[in-house]
């Protein structure tokens, strides 16, 4: 059962403390949305989960193992994956080449029939095997999201981190890429949602973590979060034009 337990948690920038003790607990394959106003710590949460930033102090835990202290590559092969809010892919290598790749961040000799059989089967999963030829910079926004999602997918995480998943993507494509999402998490993933589209995050989440200045200032059901005084406290005090997560 997929576990992964939060404690603790503080990080600083100089004198800037944007995490204060954040502690939270996924126990099975959870649909969690993670929001807060600009600034909040969100994305240095998401930097110090998947590895890329180490914390000044607290722990975090998947699966009964250690991950805070390992380098982001040695978190992903724990089981833990994240998106980006802009897209990484290989811009020059086609879609097939594109979920290739994790395959070098197995440690070994990869076994080049497997990897090309679970490559097509993440295509057939995402629709996507009439594009496996194309140039990843032929894609659209969208699909560079469906693209990322896929290359997760090639790694078989237990905990997966959607960052912006919707941010300039077609409506259309967006009712597509929540059908994804959702099928994903029916298949045993948990997932995590980064969102400032609060209809999405509302549609899709079963449960939501609030962030405010690094604080941990809400966790339950939406529609209880919803109605939080200290949530709501949080959105209508936020200024306006602030900068997502500077220091990170």
């Amino acid at each position: 059962m997929i576990n992964l337990v939060v404690t603790n948690l503080h990080k600083r920038f100089g004198g800037l403390h944007v995490l204060k003790g954040v502690s939270f607990e996924i126990n099975g394959p959870e649909l969690i949305g993670l929001i807060g106003p600009n600034g909040a710590g969100k994305t240095t949460l998401t930097n110090v989960l998947d590895g890329a930033i180490k914390p000044n102090s607290g722990t975090v835990y998947l699966n009964g193992e250690r991950i805070d202290q390992l380098q982001p590559y040695q978190v992903a092969l724990a089981g833990l994956g994240r998106t980006f809010q802009v897209t990484r892919s290989f811009r020059r290598m086609t879609v097939l080449e594109n979920l290739y790749v994790p395959a070098l961040a197995m440690g070994r000799e990869p076994d080049r029939a497997y990897i090309h059989g679970k490559a097509m089967e993440v295509l057939e999963f995402l629709t996507m095997d009439h594009l496996r030829n194309e140039f990843a910079q032929a894609l659209s926004g969208g699909q560079q999201k469906l693209l990322e999602l896929g290359r997760l997918l090639m790694l078989n995480p237990d905990v997966i981190i959607l960052d912006e998943p919707f941010a300039g993507v077609h409506p259309r494509l967006m009712e597509i890429i929540y059908d994804y999402i959702r099928r994903v998490n029916d298949e045993g993933k948990a997932i995590i949602i980064i969102s400032h589209q609060m209809d999405s995050i509302f549609s899709l989440s079963r449960r939501l973590l609030v962030l405010n200045y690094g604080d941990l200032i809400a966790d339950g059901p939406p529609e209880e979060v919803k109605n939080d005084p200290a949530v709501i406290e949080a959105y209508l005090g936020a200024e306006e034009g602030e900068d997502e997560e500077a220091p990170a």
